[in-house]
């Protein structure tokens, strides 16, 4: 029995004889675990689903397009284009309704429009190049009394011609319509007056009534008033002007006699080399008016 005593707090290990150095013991390391379970609950792996399309150029721009988004100067904007728009169709309805007439016109009746209308403007150029020719006269003359003493018994005789104080004959044509139905009115008369002004008449007389700017015409029973005057039909225009451009006017497509026609009228134009107007009105002085000059 060994008389060696073991030291305090070393237990005895049984079988070994003697006393031998105890080894000394190694720290337990900690057990590592696997990683998933460091991590904590992890998510399911997620399965490849299909491929997403990658937009086109078109569809971003469809994108940014639709809905629309507009702000308060662009609604402004498109509010007056739009009255705009609308303005200039309905400027270029009435152009074609305006124009509407000539397009079944023939080729002849379109030429003798614009020989009419050429006709108004060389009247036009001939009255500038007289009223001209008349100022020239005035500062050139030598005599400025005389010229203007002239020019202005020439203007008198001129203005009498239109207020139907003196007469006058020219060159002209006679305009007879015959109405055995009675269906034409004051207005298709005034309307055939018009239509001789415009196309350069000076002078015009109706069954002996002289015609001036200020007339009127009325209906009357059985006839047409003309300044408080009855007349019947036939009525007959006796015109002083040219009558190259006063026939062509009568006869245009919607004019005159066209309109006569339709009422069952008989329309007859006549051209002649002398027409006598030789009615005449009394001259008025006026209430009110009085020169500038005097």
């Amino acid at each position: 029995m060994s008389t060696e005593n073991t030291p305090p707090g070393e237990p005895e290990v049984p079988g070994q004889s003697g006393s031998r150095p105890q080894q000394p013991q190694q720290p337990q390391q900690p057990q590592q675990q696997p990683a998933s379970e460091q991590a904590g609950p992890q998510e399911p792996p997620r399965q490849p689903g299909p491929a997403v399309p990658e937009e086109t150029g078109r569809q971003r721009l469809a994108a940014g397009l639709w809905p629309p988004r507009f702000s308060r100067a662009q609604l402004i904007v498109a509010l007056l284009l739009f009255v705009l728009g609308l303005g200039l169709a309905i400027q270029v309805r009435s152009n074609s309704d305006s124009s509407a007439p000539l397009r079944g016109a023939r080729q002849e009746d379109l030429v003798r429009i614009l020989d009419e209308l050429d006709g108004r403007t060389q009247r036009l150029e001939d009255e500038k190049q007289r009223l001209e020719d008349q100022r020239k006269e005035l500062q050139s003359s030598s005599n400025q009394a005389e010229e203007a003493r002239r020019q202005t018994v020439e203007k008198e005789r001129q203005l009498g011609i239109l207020a139907g104080t003196v007469a006058a004959q020219g060159p002209g044509i006679t305009l007879r319509i015959t109405d055995a139905k009675g269906q034409v009115r004051s207005d298709q008369l005034l309307d055939t007056l018009q239509e001789l002004r415009a196309a350069g008449a000076e002078a015009i007389q109706i069954n002996g009534v002289r015609v001036v700017a200020g007339s009127y015409f009325s209906d009357e029973a059985g006839g047409v008033g003309i300044d408080g005057k009855k007349i019947t039909q036939p009525y007959e225009f006796k015109v002083i002007g040219k009558p190259q451009d006063l026939e062509p006017a009568l006869n245009i497509p919607g004019g005159v006699v066209q309109t006569m026609e339709k009422e069952q009228a008989t329309v007859a134009v006549t051209r002649s080399a002398k027409i006598v107007v030789d009615a005449l009105r009394a001259a008025k002085q006026p209430d009110y008016a009085r020169s500038s000059s005097s």
